[in-house]
């Protein structure tokens, strides 16, 4: 079983950056793929970024692509998310989430979530 626990979200102003962490409790956090997704009011939940167990391979969706970083510290059971240029279309309810598998961009490919960090960018 694993728990996770995101946390650093708020308001900022569009063009400013939040950095999100997600703590997982387990001693199996270093073998897990990791993500982050979002969801914005009315909206489905959507895939933000994916990174695997080392670190050593991330992935992005197309729209953040050159303004988020996804990033892991294994030795802290903590996973983080750098969001730069900041958008008014970043504003969501932001989502960790593990899987004992492999990367994916799917939601239903992961087994363990966490309670989501409200984000909001104003304009």
């Amino acid at each position: 079983q694993v728990q996770l626990v995101e946390s650093g979200g708020g308001l900022v102003q569009a063009g400013g950056s939040l950095r999100l962490s997600c703590a997982a409790s387990g001693s199996t956090f270093n073998t897990l793929p990791m993500a982050w997704f979002r969801q914005a009011p009315g909206k489905e939940r959507e895939f933000v970024a994916a990174i695997n167990w080392s670190g050593r391979s991330t992935f992005y969706t197309d729209s953040v692509k050159g303004r988020f970083a996804i990033s892991r510290d294994n030795a802290k059971n903590t996973v983080y998310l750098q969001m730069d240029s900041l958008k008014p279309e970043d504003t969501a309810v932001y989502y960790c989430a593990a899987n004992s598998r492999l990367m994916s961009v799917y939601a239903r490919a992961y087994d363990y979530w966490g309670q989501g960090t409200q984000v909001t960018v104003s304009s």
